[in-house]
């Protein structure tokens, strides 16, 4: 999901994506103003101000078309902007470069869904990643989405988007009438993590969509599936890992994050000058997403960041919540750990 301005239409902070929703909105609709005064040139490229706006195809066509943009608190949404990292987004059809089919999966703050994350493309591996929220497309490839409901786009008629067809094939392929939709969803999941599918279907997922086999125990892959994601949906309220604390007397106590490092071995992270987390269990890195552990997936994302040429500044700490950065740490080692457990735990066979 493309924004129109560096770093806009994403920020970890609410009111200060706010402000910069209202300041981008005013930019563009003076560009569109100016533009209509000046005749509406056919060299739009060489006319429009790249000082305040980066523009992206589809923006280019809002202007063209005299298409003015609109502040609206309630477009403002929680997102995943990357694995385990939440972001507030403001979805809206103009500054979004593409908003795929999300209109019917979330069309409004309240719709309730679960999504299938898949990272698809040739320049990583294929992972896969429970959600309950609109999601980034992700870069080196991009990704697709699988929900379980659809909605119409005023968030009326929840439909799954399961068929009963699917379903019938299901319950005939193994003679039990009692599988659901949902086990149906979860059972894909577990499939999705199985080491030996992944291994030898690499390639083939790296060029296209899974192809899910028939497994010969349906309901071991089902309940693996349903405890992976609401391992996964439910990070942010899991008890986490006790990691050691060991602070710097000679520097006053901070939760404040600016960019954490791990040391060489991977067995201590620095939080920032007052504070480390130690003793970091190895098998945390063993739950991997693409080209990184969940881990590193946080330290990677969760650091103050600034815009060289915009100037704006990204800065995932909270006000109101000091210690989130770093109790994330310890509840994303804890839901390694068990996704570690989980997939160790799935049978041999998965054809």
């Amino acid at each position: 999901m493309n924004t129109a301005r560096d770093a806009v239409v994403y920020d970890y902070n609410q009111q200060a994506l706010s402000t910069r929703i209202q300041s981008f909105v005013d930019d563009y609709n003076n560009e569109v103003d100016r533009y209509r005064r000046s005749n509406k040139p056919k060299n739009v490229s060489a006319f429009i101000n790249y000082e305040r706006v980066k523009w992206s195809e589809s923006l280019r066509l809002s202007l063209m078309r005299g298409v003015h943009a609109t502040y609206d608190p309630a477009k403002i949404r929680r997102s995943f902007y990357r694995p385990f990292t939440c972001k507030w987004l403001y979805f809206d059809r103009i500054l979004n470069h593409r908003v795929f089919q999300f209109p019917l999966l979330f069309p409004n703050a309240s719709s309730v869904n679960e999504l299938l994350w898949i990272k698809t493309g040739s320049e990583w591996s294929m992972f896969p990643l429970a959600v309950n929220a609109i999601c980034d497309a992700l870069p080196q490839g991009g990704s697709q989405c699988f929900p379980f409901y659809t909605y119409k786009p005023d968030g009326t008629e929840q439909t799954e988007n399961i068929t009963d067809a699917a379903l019938q094939q299901f319950r005939s392929h193994y003679k039990d009438p009692s599988i659901t939709k949902w086990d149906i969803f979860h059972y894909i999941y577990g499939i999705l993590h199985h080491p030996g599918y992944r291994e030898k279907f690499a390639e083939n997922l790296r060029r296209e969509l899974p192809r899910i086999p028939f497994a010969p125990d349906f309901h071991v892959f089902a309940e693996a599936g349903r405890q992976l994601a609401e391992l996964h949906i439910g990070y942010e309220a899991l008890k986490p890992w006790p990691l050691d604390f060991l602070e710097n007397p000679a520097v006053p106590f901070s939760w404040r994050v600016e960019r954490m490092r791990l040391n060489k071995n991977k067995t201590a992270l620095t939080v920032n000058e007052s504070l480390t987390l130690d003793n970091i269990p190895p098998e945390a890195f063993h739950y991997r997403l693409g080209n990184r552990s969940a881990l590193e997936w946080v330290i990677d994302q969760y650091r103050i960041t600034e815009d060289a040429r915009s100037g704006i500044r990204s800065d995932p700490n909270r006000e109101d919540d000091p210690e989130y950065i770093v109790r994330l740490v310890g509840q994303v080692v804890r839901l390694s750990l068990e996704t570690v457990r989980i997939v160790n735990s799935l049978p041999e066979q998965y054809t």
